[in-house]
């Protein structure tokens, strides 16, 4: 799929699941910076009335949405990590139209200096390079990441390693990064990592 149009500079903005890519995001967003974000996208399609909803009843049976009419979250999570042929399944509904919404993204920002484009699975997924001027990495200590996930999700320990296995490592992250932000210390450092960061990619875009 070719852009017809697109801000100067665009930036791909990933980390593993408990890394903080939401707070970082949050921190650009407050800086006016443009922020087209997959998962957002991807709780659109599966919410109540979704454009995805009737495709994934389809491939996967009621038992897959939620009495609301939404995506059961759990029970595909559950479904999925347990077998990749339904993993892949649901990325196969997923995808196509997640991309074609963020292609329409960019191109609404194309008169931005730059935006950033969030994907946790950016690395995993290999689709989205193409697109990307540079990738951004939040990094932390894999053990805070545990910690974070159990303490706003509740899940179990050995679920999270498990959520984390499945992704790709904290090194294979850094090693394709342009950029990487440390989100293992403070918030004042992180509110400052991000700006100089802000002012590195607005003379970039210039």
């Amino acid at each position: 799929m070719e852009l017809s149009k697109r801000p100067a500079l665009l930036v791909g903005l990933t980390g593993g699941i408990g890394s903080g890519k939401s707070t970082v995001a949050d921190l650009f967003g407050a800086l006016g910076v443009v922020l087209i974000d997959t998962d957002l996208i991807a709780h659109a399609l599966t919410a109540p009335g979704g454009e995805a909803i009737e495709a994934i009843r389809a491939g996967f049976g009621t038992d897959a949405i939620a009495p609301d009419g939404s995506l059961d979250r759990a029970a595909m999570r559950a479904r999925a990590f347990g077998d990749p042929k339904a993993r892949r399944k649901l990325e196969a509904i997923l995808h196509p139209m997640i991309r074609e919404r963020v292609a329409r993204a960019i191109e609404d920002a194309a008169p931005a200096r730059y935006a950033i484009v969030v994907v946790p699975l950016l690395v995993e997924s290999g689709n989205w390079r193409s697109w990307l001027d540079r990738v951004l990495v939040v990094d932390c200590p894999v053990e805070v990441q545990v910690a974070r996930v159990i303490e706003r999700s509740g899940l179990a320990r050995e679920q999270v390693v498990e959520i984390l296995a499945a992704q790709a490592s904290r090194e294979a992250r850094v090693a394709v990064a342009d950029d990487v932000i440390d989100n293992g210390g403070t918030r004042e450092g992180l509110r400052e990592r991000v700006a100089q960061l802000h002012r590195h990619y607005i003379a970039l875009a210039r």
